[in-house]
C-alpha cells in the first residue's frame, strides 16, 4: 500500500465535520444506478483521515507500512459498517423517523470499543495552536498501543461520529437540497438556512437549472 502525496487532496470535505464527510465518502448513495465508493482501499481511508486532520502524516505513514492486507481489509469493512449506521441515524433524524434499532446497536458497539482505547491524562498549562494560553486540565488521549494499532482509523472515526451525534450540533446537520446529491453538512450559517453542501458545485448547479427553467418557460 502507499499513501498519496499530501499536496493533492482527494476528498471533498464540504460536510464541515469528519463524521459527515465520512458519510459523504459514499458518493451518490441515493442514485438509481448505484453509488460511488471513495474508500476502496485502506490507503484511501488513511488519506481521508489525513485530509480531515484526524491523523498526522507521521502516524499515517507508520500505519501504512505496518498494517497487513488482511487487517487492512477488516478495518475497512468495519469503517463502512460504522459509516452506514451513522448515515442511517443522520438521515432518520432529519426526516423525523425513528432509526432502526440495529443501527443504534452498531453505533453503540463501535463507540464503546473506541472508548476502551482512550485514557485520561493531566495536560499541563501551555500554548495551543492559536497561541492562546491554555490552562492545565484533564483530557482524553489515545493509549500508546492504540497509536500503532491498524484499528486506530476506525476508533478515530467512531469517536468523531459519537462527538457530533451526542452533541447539540446534531440538530444542525442538513442534507444538500440537490436531490441527486443529498450530501450531509453542518449548517453553521447565522440564519441556519444553508441549502447546499458546496455553493461552487451544487449551489451553482441549482442556480443554472433555475435559470434554464425560466428561459424555457
Amino acid at each position: 500500500m502507499s499513501v498519496p502525496s499530501k499536496k493533492q487532496t482527494l476528498f471533498d470535505l464540504s460536510g464541515g465535520h469528519p463524521a459527515l464527510d465520512l458519510v459523504n465518502s459514499l458518493d451518490n448513495r441515493f442514485r438509481a444506478d448505484g453509488p460511488n465508493e471513495n474508500l476502496v482501499h485502506y490507503s484511501d481511508l488513511l488519506r481521508f483521515l489525513g485530509e480531515s486532520g484526524l491523523l498526522e502524516p507521521q502516524r499515517t505513514r507508520l500505519l501504512d507500512k505496518a498494517t497487513s492486507e488482511q487487517a487492512a481489509e477488516q478495518v475497512l469493512r468495519e469503517v463502512k459498517e460504522l459509516r452506514e449506521a451513522a448515515a442511517a441515524l443522520f438521515y432518520a433524524g432529519m426526516e423525523e423517523r425513528t432509526p432502526a434499532h440495529s443501527d443504534v446497536l452498531t453505533l453503540e458497539r463501535h463507540f464503546v470499543e473506541a472508548s476502551r482505547h482512550r485514557e485520561l491524562h493531566w495536560k499541563t498549562a501551555g500554548k495551543n495552536l492559536a497561541d492562546d494560553d491554555t490552562p492545565a486540565h484533564m483530557a482524553w488521549r489515545w493509549s500508546r498501543h492504540a497509536e500503532t494499532d491498524p484499528n486506530l482509523p476506525l476508533w478515530l472515526l467512531a469517536q468523531s461520529v459519537s462527538d457530533i451525534l451526542l452533541s447539540p450540533d446534531a440538530a444542525r446537520v442538513r442534507t444538500c437540497a440537490v436531490d441527486t446529491c443529498r450530501w450531509l453538512f453542518l449548517d453553521t450559517s447565522k440564519s441556519h438556512t444553508r441549502r447546499w453542501c458546496n455553493m461552487k458545485v451544487c449551489g451553482n448547479r441549482m442556480k443554472a437549472r433555475r435559470f434554464q427553467a425560466r428561459r424555457d418557460s
